[in-house]
């Protein structure tokens, strides 16, 4: 058979294995006809005596006909779901992560849906968005210097939204919808990416106004498995549409003219899965693969946009008008005056006012009753006998429950005074409701939080009680919002804490209707400082200038590695050769945990210079440690090593 030639199908196998992240060639049979490119196949793998599925990535021919390989066995679909760009993108997203192309391709192609499959016929005609709408967003755009350039030079910038709601539609909304159908108009799609459902269906309502039907393609968790199969067959024709979806839709396999993030800093954007990237790391990977226009849209400023923005790799965009919020701070020196209650006298006064003709939100930390209780002799926290973890109170007069494991402490005694009475120690979103009820007779309280969602309140006089990100959109506006527990939310141990306030408490703020006062409880600092300045990209810088000389994200990328003590020596020697700083590495320390033989872990801080050199060592290591695993004594599939990069700043 010398001298023949053969086809050949270089295939990605769909294995969460490290040692498998690879091409594997494979024999292309006659029988099986013409293959294309990206379609799901079942291959033989003989490591493990089993078919297993996995993608042809590509097709080619070889002389070398004496080479034994296996064959393709099957075709499950002739539908090529991995075009090349997928690939690729899904390729450099796993480099960057150290992790693995086919955990981000589980991300983003659902499983098949045989009648779903069979339904589309991939001929949707190219919409085009009727002159008016055209219009309407060309007004939109233009109180926004520079951003029509940006999508015209498909270049890259972090647009500060304007904080008022335009009618029932919010004005970030409006903006996102009217860049997409610009796009759209051009002959392009766009990718919109939002953190949750509420933002999801803000921002469809706004293109629902903006852009013709057909050309809307939802993609998030919340769909059917066949309407998710759906929405990604779409995503795969020629004709351009407009994907609006969370954080997998970043990944979404148009041919993208422009890509847009909205609130980067929501931390559910992080992908919880590995290899753990987020989606603002993703969608700059995208945009430098696709060269599309790429957007930061928010109301506020993280560090990491800023420092993008600080080396000119992103336009700063701003409205030509900028509309600043009527901020008043009371600060804690007001707060300790002995006729302070929690809500100040000017915050009560502006709040008895508004409340008489229209909607007022007060945002607070937690839900709940009273989250968390203390003894009434001697104030020591209240625990939980059996856990340790904090009991709270579901309603006044309540048995306190535990936090952690719902157990009921009917016959609590405090371990330092043996004090059987406990006191109210915290105010949640419930107990916080009941209050402003005494307060304000007459008016009517809503709660809003994790356990009693509500999505818009009407434009009538009453107190929208709710946590942080569980806002409800009022119409036009509310007449006034009150921030408390700033000083609880500020000490929480997180690096970014206060960046993460600030996002929480300028979004509430942009809720407001124009004029609208808006009370920050017991704070002051550089946090309150930009809050009332509307100057979130000023406190993002001073952060960025904090956090250099300790090489601590974003200023330095930094990698966690964890395992056992052998296995995370070998990884470190790895990374030694690199010639690292000599206090890049940090630990290792002892996990505390039960495993046996005990783990590790150690943290690797780096400039992003060195971002490759760093992924490919660990990535190796990972490899390396699943190889001798497979190969020792007991044959383990169990992670020795676990490597991740770009972990988020609580971790730390």
């Amino acid at each position: 058979m010398t001298g023949q030639s053969r086809r050949i199908a270089r295939v990605l196998l769909d294995s969460p294995l490290p040692q498998l992240d690879r091409l594997f060639d494979y024999a292309l049979p006659a029988e099986l006809g013409e293959v294309p490119v990206g379609v799901r196949v079942r291959v033989p793998l003989r490591t493990a005596g089993r078919l297993v599925d996995g993608y042809i990535v590509e097709i080619d021919s070889e002389d070398d006909a004496d080479r034994p390989l296996s064959e393709v066995d099957a075709v499950v679909s002739t539908v090529a779901v991995l075009p090349d760009r997928l690939y690729r993108l899904a390729r450099r997203v796993a480099d960057r992560a150290a992790g693995s192309a086919s955990d981000v391709l589980r991300l983003v192609i659902p499983k098949r849906q045989v009648r779903v499959e069979k339904a589309w016929t991939a001929d949707t005609p190219a919409p085009v968005p009727d002159d008016e709408a055209l219009v309407r967003a060309e007004t939109v755009l233009s109180e926004y210097d520079g951003l029509t350039a940006v999508l015209d030079e498909r270049g890259r910038a972090a647009v500060e939204a304007v904080p008022v709601q335009r009618g029932e539609i919010a004005e970030w909304a409006a903006m996102l919808a009217a860049a997409a159908t610009r796009t759209l108009a051009g002959g392009a799609s766009s990718i919109l990416v939002v953190p949750d459902h509420r933002d999801l269906d803000r921002l469809l309502a706004a293109l629902e106004a903006a852009a013709p039907a057909e050309a809307i393609v939802r993609y998030d968790s919340r769909q059917t498995n066949p309407d998710r199969y759906r929405a990604f067959l779409r995503s795969l024709e020629a004709s351009p549409c407009i994907v609006v979806g969370n954080r997998s839709a970043v990944y979404a396999p148009v041919e993208a003219g422009l890509v847009v993030i909205w609130d980067d800093g929501d931390p559910l954007l992080g992908e919880p899965l590995a290899p753990y990237v987020n989606a603002r790391d993703a969608v700059l990977q995208r945009q430098e693969q696709e060269k599309s226009a790429l957007l930061f849209a928010a109301h506020t400023r993280t560090t990491d946009v800023e420092r993008l923005v600080m080396h000119g790799w992103l336009r700063d965009v701003r409205a030509s008008r900028r509309v600043l919020p009527r901020v008043v701070l009371s600060t804690p020196q007001e707060m300790e005056r002995p006729t302070a209650q929690r809500v100040p006298s000017s915050a009560f006064l502006a709040t008895r006012t508004a409340a008489s003709e229209g909607p007022v939100l007060v945002q607070v930390s937690r839900p709940g009753f009273s989250p968390s209780l203390v003894c009434a002799g001697c104030r020591a926290p209240a625990r939980c006998a059996h856990c340790g973890g904090p009991l709270g109170a579901t309603h006044r007069g309540a048995v306190p429950v535990c936090g952690w494991c719902g157990r009921a402490a009917r016959a609590w005694s405090c371990p330092s005074c043996s004090s059987t009475q406990l006191r109210l120690a915290s105010s949640g979103s419930e107990r916080t409701a009941d209050e402003l009820g005494r307060a304000f007779p007459g008016i009517r309280v809503i709660v809003a939080d994790s356990a009693h969602p509500v999505e818009r309140v009407a434009d009538k006089p009453s107190l929208v009680v709710a946590t942080r990100g569980a806002e409800p959109v009022a119409d036009g506006g509310y007449r006034a919002v009150v921030l408390l527990d700033g000083p609880r939310m500020l000490q929480a141990p997180d690096l970014r804490v206060g960046e993460s306030c600030l996002r929480w408490w300028s979004n509430a703020t942009a809720l407001a209707a124009p004029g609208a006062p808006v009370h920050l409880v017991g704070v002051d600092g550089a946090v309150a400082k930009a809050l009332a300045t509307w100057n979130q990209s000023g406190y993002a810088r001073s952060e960025l200038a904090e956090r250099a000389p300790l090489h601590m994200p974003p200023a330095a990328r930094v990698a966690l590695i964890d395992g056992t003590q052998a296995a995370v020596g070998r990884a470190l020697d790895a990374l030694a050769e690199l010639a690292l700083p000599k206090d890049a590495v940090l630990g290792p320390i002892p996990v505390d945990s039960d495993d046996v033989p005990p783990r590790l872990r150690a943290l690797v801080r780096f400039d992003y210079a060195a971002g490759t050199r760093v992924a490919t060592a660990l990535r190796a290591a990972v490899v390396a440690e699943a190889v001798n695993n497979r190969r020792g004594k007991g044959r383990t599939t169990r992670n020795t090593l676990a490597v991740r990069l770009d972990i988020l700043d609580p971790e730390l």
